[in-house]
């Protein structure tokens, strides 16, 4: 027989149960959330993917703008810097690490990994919201979602993404709700960000790109040295920037990282030492923005003339050509570091100037500069400034003004009625210099006080273009020796004006008075004997005597080495000449006659010749 009290424990267990199963199916979500949340998988798979699908675009965004998805602001370039905050990289803006900008104000730009961070956020944030949920609504989900907190952290080979967002999804009587979501993308993206940083600081550091550029100034290009020869050494200094142009490429593009390199037992002279393990590529293309310049250059020519054939230095009885060029190189190069398919590039400024690597300049800092910016700032001087021809036709011309070193761009006089104006505040100067500019003409400089305001009439002259004919005893020079070179000069009152006849065969001319000079040189070769000549001159006398005034004659033999001129000067001379614009308007060319100087036999008679050349006359005609 059961007892009552047996029931009673029969009875409290079976409650027990029972409650214990109504718990379990009520709290059947919290208790167990994988199996309250298995159909709705493809939900939060779904949106993981896009996550990082977001993460991955993110990098290879960043990777190809310098670490950057928003890129900061625009900066144009100049002239002198003729590089702009970024660049323009197969159309997609690449911001520059360091460049100089267009008022010679060293600047940097390198995203801090916090600030790439940042940046991936908020990409990932507003990607996320475009997530796709339209298939499975259509399955009969209904999916909704918050605004989402995103934080992402990079490391060498992945990237993190943190999100906090509730996100829930229903369908029938079951649903679920997932507030936060933690995803991993595998990336080299941090790898390859610290490679690129180690890159940068060792350039920074130790301006090897600017050292590489140098080694290419002198191997391309003439930069300091000596020939043996009685005839002028002549550049065009076009080529030689293509030869700069062409050596920079060539030469950064043969630029390896030393540790990825496969003959790792020899390190050549374009091995770089890295620790990084990344193969890391120097690009440069001649079409970026990129100033060469070089002194001196005169209209066109790179000049260097023979010593040794001037009236009293016979006795050192052979001449040579010395030449010293200095040359300003500003160009852009691309840095990309990558390992697989995954690439991070920067760009950052190349400065040689003066033939000086960036490392020993003394650019302006920020700071530095300032007084330059501030100076600029401060207009509150009114000029009108007219700019005309000589014919008082109004010429449209951009306005410049410089005050000591500090130049600062004015505006564009314009068109109104019979003038050409700009009326416009200038800077408070005192012997300032107003620089106007326009196509077709001399650029102008009108020197003017700014400290009360005032009018600056400018007058510009018209610059023609003129075919030019050399005639040397008689007969053109081409038919004469087809190999031969006239150096034709004409030295006006603002600019210099050369052509190498009959490579250049016009030349650009105005209004005014040139002494004009024309040195010829022919193609045959002359051969000088070597051979040994005693010079004697009187010195002062040893001893006492010496000492009041009586002197003693001593000789010395001079050992002249056989030498062979390959252009020998054989005709020339100079002459003063004023040109009306008239003559230039209706010339149809510039005829220059020169005559002949006495076959030069020797060096002797060569010698002669250079000092024949002052004194004879040449004859220019326009026709």
């Amino acid at each position: 027989m059961i007892k009552r009290g047996q029931i009673t424990l029969f009875v409290i267990i079976a409650i027990v149960l029972v409650a214990a199963v109504v718990a379990v199916f009520l709290l059947r979500d919290k208790l167990f959330p994988g199996s309250a949340q298995s159909e709705f998988d493809g939900v939060y798979t779904l949106f993981d993917s896009c996550v990082e699908s977001s993460t991955i675009q993110a990098t290879k965004i960043a990777g190809s703008q310098a670490g950057y998805i928003e890129v900061p602001d625009f900066s144009p370039g100049s002239s002198y810097a003729p590089f702009s905050s970024q660049l323009d990289f197969l159309g997609n803006p690449v911001p520059y690490w360091y460049y100089v900008s267009g008022n010679g104000v060293i600047k940097e730009q390198v995203p801090s990994k916090s600030v790439i961070e940042n940046q991936f956020s908020d990409f990932i944030q507003t990607e996320i919201i475009k997530c796709d949920f339209s298939n499975l609504r259509k399955q009969g989900f209904i999916i909704n979602s918050d605004t989402p907190e995103v934080k992402t952290k990079i490391y060498d080979e992945r990237v993190v993404v943190s999100i906090s967002m509730a996100l829930s999804a229903s369908k029938a009587d079951a649903s679920a709700v997932k507030k936060s979501h933690t995803i991993e993308v595998k990336t080299k993206f941090g790898e390859l960000y610290n490679s690129a940083k180690e890159i940068y600081d060792k350039e920074k550091k130790e301006a090897f790109l600017e050292n590489y550029a140098v080694d290419v100034m002198y191997n391309y290009a003439p930069a300091t040295g000596v020939e043996f020869s009685c005839s002028p050494l002549m550049w065009n200094p076009q080529e030689v920037v293509d030869e700069i142009k062409t050596g920079i490429s060539a030469n950064l593009a043969a630029l390896r990282n030393e540790n990825v390199a496969k003959d790792k037992k020899y390190k050549g002279y374009f091995d770089l030492n890295f620790d990084s393990d990344a193969n890391i590529a120097f690009i440069y293309d001649s079409s970026w923005p990129t100033r060469v310049e070089i002194w001196p250059a005169e209209n066109g020519m790179m000049i260097a003339e023979p010593v040794g054939l001037e009236q009293g230095l016979g006795v050192i009885g052979f001449c040579y050509v010395p030449y010293h060029f200095v040359y300003d190189i500003y160009h852009p190069a691309l840095i990309q570091v990558y390992k697989g398919s995954e690439l991070f590039q920067f760009p950052v400024a190349v400065v040689v100037d003066k033939s000086v690597p960036r490392n020993s300049l003394a650019l302006s800092s920020e700071e530095e500069s300032s007084s330059m910016d501030e100076f600029c700032n401060y207009k509150n001087t009114k000029i009108d400034v007219f700019t005309y021809d000589n014919l008082i036709n109004p010429v449209e011309a951009d306005i410049s003004f410089i005050c000591l070193n500090e130049k600062c761009a004015i505006g564009k006089t314009k068109l109104s009625g019979n003038d050409a104006i700009l009326s416009s505040d200038f800077p408070q100067c005192v012997n300032g210099r107003i620089t106007a500019s326009a196509s077709g003409y001399e650029t102008t400089n009108y020197y003017v006080s700014t400290n009360s305001p005032g009018i600056a009439n400018i007058m510009m002259r018209k610059v023609y273009e003129l075919p030019i004919e050399a005639i040397v005893g008689g007969i053109e020079l081409g038919a004469r020796d087809k190999n031969g070179i006239a150096v034709i000069s004409f030295d006006g009152e603002n600019d210099k004006r050369v052509a190498v006849y009959p490579q250049q065969k016009t030349i650009k001319l105005s209004e005014g008075i040139y002494n004009i000079s024309v040195s010829v040189f022919s193609s045959a070769s002359l051969k000088i004997p070597g051979g040994s000549t005693r010079k004697c001159t009187m010195v002062a006398s040893p001893g006492i005597l010496g000492y009041f005034g009586k002197k003693t004659e001593q000789c010395f033999d001079i050992n002249i080495p056989e030498q062979t001129v390959s252009n020998a000067l054989i005709a020339g001379g100079k002459t003063t000449k004023f040109i009306l614009e008239d003559e230039l308007k209706n010339s149809r060319k510039v005829t220059i006659s020169v005559p002949l100087l006495p076959p030069p036999v020797g060096l002797e008679q060569l010698q002669k010749n250079y000092e024949l050349l002052d004194v004879q006359k040449i004859e220019v005609k326009t026709s």
